[in-house]
């Protein structure tokens, strides 16, 4: 496994749509093994590969429950709202009010190329679409909210 470096807010790589990934073969892995790594090192709380760099439909997460590794993930219900303050390790020091499915449940395939649904609700939810967004170009602060404070 190796850290590898997170893009920052203004890297043009952020802003482009991920590839779906065809076949899982062992860059796949090994893509998969340096995201968990460089999430933990990071203190965060998911990570998806633009974020390292990679153009491919995949997403690390762990909201403190274990690891979870989505290749190809895809929201396919969404329920409830919560907003709540939301930041990323791409835009350090920074967060924003942003409006979230409360539960979503989602398919990918994992590791071994075996097709699972995992249903998420609030951390886990936001996670899972605040990863997934990043597959299509989509940063956070995209969907901030006017802060309450804010005139």
């Amino acid at each position: 496994m190796a850290k590898r470096n997170i893009r920052l807010k203004t890297d043009e790589i952020l802003r482009k749509k991920c590839k779906e990934v065809k076949e899982i073969t062992p860059s796949i892995i090994q893509l998969l093994d340096d995201m968990a790594e460089t999430m933990y090192d990071a203190n965060g709380v998911g990570l998806a590969a633009p974020q390292v760099g990679v153009l491919k439909r995949i997403v690390v997460i762990d909201v403190g429950e274990g690891l979870i590794e989505m290749i190809n993930p895809e929201i396919i219900e969404k329920e409830g709202s919560m907003v709540e303050y939301e930041a990323c390790l791409s835009v350090p020091g920074e967060s924003a009010l942003v409006d979230r499915p409360k539960k979503v449940k989602a398919k990918a395939l994992n590791r071994l190329g075996q097709e699972f649904t995992i249903v998420g609700t609030d951390l886990l939810a936001r996670a899972i679409c605040h990863e997934t967004d990043h597959l299509d170009g989509i940063l956070y602060f995209d969907l901030a909210l006017p802060d309450e404070g804010e005139e």
